[in-house]
């Protein structure tokens, strides 16, 4: 009975290998065929979806242009929008014009101002040279003169006494 005993624990512990087993290749198998039918699943369900999306935001689009109290409504709407669009661009385009206009003419002022400044300052140096000019000339002329009247009395004088001594 020893052997008979010592048989049977080792076949029943084998039954039970086995079948934890095939237990867990069937939840594999049961796994990946859950996965499958996921996938197809999905990919049946998303454009489905997509396509009812699509056809929601058509009807939505659509809705207010198919009555005329929704087409008027829709409209006002438009054209609220674009008056308010316009009048933005308006006040931008307004405030640039202005914003260059003022460039201009602090760009103007600065370049008259700069060119007044260097008018008067070569009329300044024009008007101190012409000055020293003619001052220089006025010395040069009376100290010229000075010296042919001193070469005039000279000659004077030595013509006087060869004239006398003769």
């Amino acid at each position: 009975m020893a052997a008979n005993g010592t048989a049977t624990k080792k076949t029943t512990q084998s039954s039970t290998q086995s079948s934890a087993a095939a237990t867990k290749d069937e939840r594999s198998i049961d796994t990946a065929v859950s996965y499958v039918r996921q996938t197809a699943e999905r990919a049946v369900d998303v454009p489905v979806g997509a396509a009812l999306a699509v056809a929601e935001n058509v009807s939505e689009t659509v809705k207010p242009w198919a009555e005329p109290t929704g087409r008027e409504k829709e409209l006002k709407q438009l054209r609220t929008q674009v008056s308010r669009e316009l009048n933005k661009l308006e006040r931008r385009g307004g405030q640039a014009r202005r914003k260059a206009t003022t460039r201009a003419r602090s760009t103007r002022n600065r370049i008259e101002r700069e060119l007044k400044q260097r008018r008067n300052r070569v009329e300044r140096t024009v008007k101190q040279n012409r000055t020293k000019a003619e001052r220089e000339l006025k010395t040069r002329r009376t100290q010229v003169e000075k010296t042919v009247k001193d070469v005039q009395s000279a000659v004077q004088e030595r013509v006087g006494t060869t004239t006398a001594a003769s």
